[in-house]
């Protein structure tokens, strides 16, 4: 049987095929889901592994970063499906220097993002690390996976955040199988 979160993720998925988008804050249905022990962590690496995998079309230093972040997320350790804590720890700090530019604006300083993907791998190393350990920083991480600006809706779920939400259900539905598998019989 699939859970609430499934149903509510298919729902996001249908109302984007009705409507042409659906709400960013449809996603906080994961904050409770994140409440589960191992899933915000889990969570933080499949993202990572996705982002860095995307990767190939930068260049310069963001392309290497995320190079090498492929390289440690995918390749099998001594640890199995969990990275070397130093190696990423080091990958974390360099990803966040590289991106660390503030420019004042009227509002306040703001920090510029010069590649996306290499964001998302630096917030999913954050969750595996532990220095962001709350459902809400794993919904906000799912939020800047999935949103996709649009001038008609602007920073929405809409047409190309479709597939990456069908990603997240799959993901989902992968991890509930296992803990079903795993529970009692």
């Amino acid at each position: 049987m699939a859970t609430s979160v499934q149903h509510k993720l298919a729902a996001i998925i249908a109302e984007i095929d009705l409507t042409g988008h659906a709400d960013v804050l449809r996603l906080t249905v994961l904050k409770k889901w994140f409440r589960q022990p191992g899933r915000l962590v889990a969570f933080g690496l499949w993202v990572a592994r996705r982002a860095a995998a995307r990767g190939a079309l930068s260049e310069g230093v963001a392309a290497e970063l995320l190079g090498q972040a492929h390289a440690l997320l995918t390749e099998p350790g001594s640890r199995g499906p969990r990275p070397d804590w130093s190696a990423t720890e080091t990958l974390y700090r360099r990803s966040r220097a590289f991106q660390d530019e503030l420019e004042r604006q009227a509002w306040g300083p703001v920090r510029m993002i010069r590649n996306w993907d290499l964001l998302l791998v630096e917030q999913g190393l954050a969750l595996y690390l532990g220095r962001c350990d709350s459902p809400t920083d794993g919904y906000r991480l799912a939020v800047d996976d999935c949103a996709h600006y649009d001038p008609r809706y602007g920073k929405d779920l809409n047409g190309p955040s479709r597939d990456r939400l069908e990603a997240l259900l799959a993901y989902v539905t992968a991890v509930e199988a296992a803990a079903q598998s795993d529970g009692p019989s």
